[in-house]
């Protein structure tokens, strides 16, 4: 578009749910600009043109708003999450500036303020909850499945269609697949069909000059900093190719840097990686499969020396929160999800989340870390040191047992009961089915423990002991002894508490009356007044 084109243009432009005009002589306010771009991207995207008036017949009277127009541009991105660019004009000598923004992603309602706004006409107001509605019922729309315009078979790379080939056959055993021409092998894989060439095949095998014409935001960043400053990254590696012509090469950059940790089992000594293959590999799948496509950013790998962290655009597929993200699958990008299952590189669809778990917990480190996900990016932290190394112990004897047989809830169960947390329902549901199989104790009204046989067989009976606590004898003699030494004076309730800070008030109570109808103790006096006394 040439310049004299483009200001006559943007002086016929009708005002309205796609273009919006501001004189804003002097200065505009940035929370309404925020608000303006919210309503433009909602509805399908527009500009914003500061410097012309908003009145028929338009002029240009120029405008002083937003002196440093990308700051201003990376502010509304920050706010906004979504793409948006800016354009300047001089008009004699008038300045025009234009904020060009993009429609919404598929699916997701753009929101400023925890509000989303739309233009009606010319009139700004909230979204009604018809038309979020509705935009969230656009989830089902498979992005990676619809046809790229203008690609053709050329622009996609032949080193990431055979590194697809082989892995292909390897999973399947079909030695036929050799023989296919690529054209053949991509049709019957699902990455191009009559009507042309998927996105699914650009993001999967797509050339580096490809992907920047098409779909710039398919590239994946990896960094690695070996401190927590916010200055430039040790090594900086960007990806801007078909996944299957890169995704070894990242590991292999992860991997440099991965070190051993050891521990020691009698006169053995094992060594476990800080960054688990498998987690790491299922992490960046997970990534590259549910990013959406529509959002600007790009797949972040940032490695420390103790963590790694995968960040991904668009949030999590809509349905899917990060308390049922083991129970429900949702693949946002189903095409590429399908090609990644034909060669091997993922597991069943939606159980890439449940082994990164299972691994965390049979490895003793903390669980998958989803802090900083919001509902404009996905944050997942893998923390590679090992928490405890008296677990790899019991978890090694647990594996003895077979540990096909376990569930992901089953390993998590494993793991609160290890680290003395909480249980949510479906971990306790789990319960009675492990101390049928000898993993799990019941050891009171409602409390578990993992089995003494577990702690004994490596040499952790005192662990065992100090889980489970005190027997209940001991706890009364403990008890008594205490109100024996205060006999003269009593021994107030609270006292009590203090002899066994590690049971409720209620289990001293039972406790308490139990000895009181052995006819051990008595008390006199009522509520706090009361006192304890020895039975003579």
């Amino acid at each position: 578009m040439t310049y004299v084109d483009s200001i006559r243009e943007l002086l016929e432009a009708q005002e309205g749910e796609h273009t919006q005009f501001k004189e804003a002589k002097n200065r505009f306010d940035f929370g309404e600009a925020a608000k303006c771009c919210c309503a433009l991207a909602n509805n399908g995207g527009g500009k914003l043109v500061f410097g012309i008036s908003d009145k028929r017949p338009r002029s240009v009277v120029g405008s002083n708003a937003f002196e440093q127009p990308e700051r201003t541009r990376m502010g509304l991105i920050e706010k906004l999450k979504i793409s948006i660019d800016f354009r300047l004009f001089s008009h004699e000598g008038k300045r025009i500036l234009v904020f060009d923004v993009k429609s919404r992603p598929i699916g997701l309602p753009v929101q400023y303020d925890g509000v989303a706004w739309i233009y009606e006409g010319d009139v700004l107001k909230p979204m009604p909850e018809d038309m979020r509605r509705k935009i969230y019922d656009e989830v089902g729309v498979d992005f990676s499945g619809m046809i790229c315009a203008g690609a053709t078979v050329e622009d996609l790379d032949e080193t990431a269609i055979e590194n697809f080939r082989t892995k292909w056959i390897e999973k399947k055993g079909k030695k036929q697949l050799a023989a296919l021409s690529k054209e053949q092998l991509l049709h019957d894989c699902g990455a191009i069909t009559d009507e042309g060439i998927t996105y699914a095949a650009l993001i999967l095998f797509g050339k580096n000059s490809s992907i920047i014409r098409y779909l710039p935001q398919a590239e994946i960043i990896f960094e690695y900093r070996s401190s927590e400053s916010s200055g430039p990254a040790n090594q900086r590696e960007e990806f801007k190719t078909g996944f299957f012509a890169c995704y070894d090469q990242i590991w292999e950059l992860i991997n440099l840097r991965n070190d051993k940790q050891h521990y020691q089992e009698g006169f053995f000594v094992f060594d476990i990686a800080t960054f688990n293959e498998r987690v790491v590999r299922e992490a960046i799948l997970n990534a590259v499969s549910h990013r959406s496509y529509q959002f600007g950013g790009s797949i972040f790998i940032r490695q420390y020396r103790d963590r790694l962290i995968v960040e991904s655009p668009g949030g999590l597929p809509f349905g899917i929160t990060l308390d049922n993200i083991l129970d429900r699958q949702l693949p946002r990008n189903r095409r590429i999800a399908e090609i990644l299952s034909l060669c091997g590189m993922v597991e069943r669809s939606g159980q890439g989340m449940n082994l990164m778990f299972e691994l965390s917990v049979q490895e003793a480190k903390p669980l998958p870390d989803f802090t900083g996900t919001d509902d404009f990016f996905v944050s997942v932290t893998l923390n590679g040191l090992i928490l405890d190394k008296e677990m790899l112990s019991v978890i090694r004897r647990i594996n003895e047992k077979d540990p096909e047989m376990l569930s992901t809830e089953d390993f998590l169960a494993i793991n609160a009961l290890y680290h003395s947390q909480p249980l949510d329902r479906k971990m306790q549901e789990r319960l009675p089915r492990l101390t049928d199989m000898g993993i799990v104790e019941h050891i009171g009204r409602k409390k578990y423990v993992l089995a003494r046989s577990l702690y004994a067989a490596t040499g952790k009976s005192g662990v065992y002991t100090r889980r489970v606590g005190l027997d209940r004898d001991t706890n009364k003699e403990l008890l008594m002894k205490h109100i024996r030494k205060n006999n003269a004076i009593g021994t107030p309730f609270k006292e009590l508490q203090q002899v066994l800070p590690g049971l409720s008030r209620g289990q001293i109570q039972v406790l308490m009356r139990e000895l009181r109808a052995d006819g051990k103790i008595i008390c006199i006096g009522k509520t706090s007044a009361a006192r304890w006394f020895m039975n003579k």
